[in-house]
């Protein structure tokens, strides 16, 4: 069964077979995603201990192109497992990646808008009193990648129209401050120039109520609607094409992962299904041995 070359991985497939007890399935699965991960290491010459995360997205990046969401977290949970295990063993110094967690299996890749179909959903509301509320409220899931309870949530007084920041209030209690650009603010702007009552929340209802969390989706089918757009359209879109848009122009996943307020980065991690060729010129751009 363990015919891989590598006495690494011969040992660590014999750890998870005699003292983690998993099934041969599992154990066979998880010998062809760390060989795939040494074939990769070596036509880039790189050794396991070289490992760094623009290396290893780039690895993710091409399992992509032929495995599935759930294959591509087993392949992660493989990897993140092994590299634990040669820490233990003493076969590592130290970590390469350590923030690397195992993600949750039942996590599938999210779909998102490109570029042109934010565009397309943000301009859908109209010139109502309700439509420049809405699209207030686009502008600013789009910017900040917001959740759309902690939009909800909102207060007048977390948003600075004078520096373009917010501060947010996600899970846990926890604040973070996002910026956003000019073009929300312009939005925010024009709704509050219309804004029917002065209130601690920023967005209020149609009956000048506190906005709820279905009233935020049902704003974002709405503008759906009025585009066209025949994707699946689910509350937290205009969040997952956030993060995916900063990663596709270079920013780096720590970066997200803090906007996102996510406190592991594995979390982020099932963002990074980017255009290959754009990950390659990153990776080409900022790594010192291109």
């Amino acid at each position: 069964m363990l015919n891989t070359t590598n006495a690494r991985i011969d040992d660590f497939l014999g750890y998870l077979l005699t003292e983690r007890g998993l099934s041969k399935n599992t154990v066979l699965a998880y010998r062809r995603d760390l060989d795939k991960l040494y074939e990769f290491l070596k036509k880039k010459k790189i050794k396991i201990s070289g490992l760094t995360y623009p290396i290893f997205t780039s690895f993710l990046m091409e399992m992509r192109q032929t495995l599935s969401g759930a294959s591509c977290a087993r392949t992660m949970a493989a990897i993140s497992t092994f590299l634990k295990f040669q820490l233990q063993e003493g076969a590592l110094k130290e970590h390469p990646l350590p923030d690397l967690e195992s993600p949750r299996l039942e996590k599938n890749l999210p779909e998102v808008l490109s570029s042109g179909e934010v565009e397309a959903l943000l301009s859908a509301p109209d010139d109502s009193p309700s439509g420049i509320r809405d699209k207030a409220i686009l502008e600013l899931l789009y910017a900040t990648g917001m959740r759309v309870s902690e939009l909800a949530g909102l207060k007048t007084e977390d948003v600075n129209l004078d520096e373009n920041i917010l501060r947010v209030k996600g899970k846990g209690n926890k604040e973070r401050l996002i910026p956003f650009g000019e073009p929300a603010a312009r939005a925010v702007r024009s709704y509050l120039e219309i804004r029917p009552a002065v209130c601690e929340n920023l967005f209020l209802s149609r009956q000048r109520k506190l906005l709820s969390r279905q009233s935020v989706w049902k704003v974002i089918r709405k503008a759906a609607r009025r585009a066209g757009l025949s994707k699946n359209i689910y509350p937290h879109i205009l969040r997952h094409s956030f993060a995916t848009h900063l990663l596709e122009a270079g920013a780096g996943i720590r970066i997200v992962q803090e906007l996102l307020g996510h406190q592991s980065l594995a979390t982020t991690q099932i963002y990074t299904h980017l255009d290959r060729s754009r990950l390659k010129e990153i990776h080409t751009r900022y790594h010192p041995r291109p």
